[in-house]
């Protein structure tokens, strides 16, 4: 349960309905992370079309590699969980599962690895990011900066989500008890799945 009182599904109208709406259609649910966005909507709208910039010149792939990374070690469970779960229907469930072991290099390529150390090193202290590691990806592993800034710019903006979150008390929802057992529990890294099952909008 969230810190801060929230509107619930039945109680929502005007602009926190759509917002709901909006997040009920893509999950099936209204998630928790979506409730406390409650008293301002307009924040979740101009986050999603910042997402979507960002999301647009990538592929999913490296889309989820570093958003996967970025969320794991910001030890955020909702993000870790619905990237961890998206990731593992493009890699595998093993290869999920070893990299949040800290065992990239058995189920990447070594620039795969670096993208995910980048992602990792973003979310945790960005001021210890020195221009070799940067020079590095770029003379090394192939990327352009155009495709540093991407993953930088996925990296950063997990963050931005996931503290505010966590920073309101926003709970994994239930639903992803759904998942395959030891993939949900390897990816459960902060808070824990909530007990309660989560709303939905009357019909």
């Amino acid at each position: 349960m969230a810190f801060i009182n929230t509107i619930s599904a039945s109680d929502a109208t005007d602009a926190v309905q759509a917002m709901y709406a909006r997040q009920e259609g893509a999950w099936g649910y209204v998630p928790d992370y979506a409730k406390v966005f409650c008293h301002r909507p307009e924040v979740m709208a101009r986050w999603g079309q910042m997402l979507a910039e960002i999301k647009r010149p990538v592929d999913s792939r490296r889309l989820e590699l570093a958003t996967f990374a970025a969320a794991h070690e910001l030890r955020h469970s909702s993000c870790s969980l619905a990237h961890g779960a998206a990731l593992a229907k493009i890699i595998g469930k093993n290869a999920v599962m070893a990299i949040a072991a800290d065992r990239d290099s058995e189920v990447l390529s070594a620039a795969e690895k670096a993208i995910i150390q980048f992602a990792r090193r973003v979310a945790k202290d960005a001021s210890q990011i020195d221009a070799a590691e940067v020079t590095a990806l770029r003379e090394i592993h192939g990327l352009s900066d155009a495709d540093v800034f991407d993953i930088a710019a996925i990296a950063a903006s997990r963050a931005f989500f996931t503290k505010l979150l966590d920073a309101l008390g926003s709970e994994p929802d239930q639903e992803f008890t759904g998942m395959d057992d030891d993939l949900c529990q390897a990816l459960t890294v902060g808070r824990p799945i909530a007990r309660t099952a989560a709303e939905r909008l009357p019909r």
